[in-house]
């Protein structure tokens, strides 16, 4: 018998941590073979629970996951089951979605004070820089014409 891939994910939350209910008092419940559970519990842990082009929930792209998030802010209360189980999703994935996208904005936000933050202080230093540069510059040029004034008045040191 062919089971549904939310109706797997079920039975392995119930056997699976935080839950830990016995495998057999499932599968007494459910009607499920020992084994299948078993099986199922081993493809999870590897990652190939899901058929060929369905992807794991907690497998998805930001982006697809932000997609998903989005279409179904826009569902209607009486639909939102249908579409849930077309996707492969339970209501605690939309959840855990919105969660990881918005520490995603955070870190992303932080990073880019702290860029901001780097690249404020640059500029302070580099304007420093330039003003010490042009005060330098000013300086080589009073020099440099106090001394071709020099010479006109007192002419060159050379021809003495």
């Amino acid at each position: 018998m062919r089971y549904s891939l939310a109706f797997k994910e079920s039975v392995l939350r119930r056997v699976l941590p935080p839950n830990n209910e016995s495998i057999a008092s499932v599968s007494r419940e459910l009607g499920v073979s020992v084994n299948s559970i078993y099986l199922w519990i081993k493809k999870a842990g590897n990652g190939i629970l899901y058929k060929d082009g369905e992807v794991a929930p907690n497998k998805r792209s930001h982006r697809e996951k932000f997609m998903l998030l989005l279409e179904s802010k826009t569902l209607d209360p009486e639909k939102e089951g249908e579409w849930l189980r077309e996707h492969g999703l339970h209501t605690e994935h939309i959840a855990q979605y919105e969660q990881e996208l918005k520490e995603i904005v955070e870190n992303k936000n932080e990073k880019v004070k702290e860029e901001i933050r780097i690249l404020k202080q640059q500029n302070k230093e580099l304007k420093r820089e330039l003003r010490r540069k042009d005060k330098a510059l000013a300086e080589t040029a009073a020099l440099l014409t106090l001394k071709k004034k020099a010479q006109e008045i007192w002419g060159d040191d050379e021809d003495e």
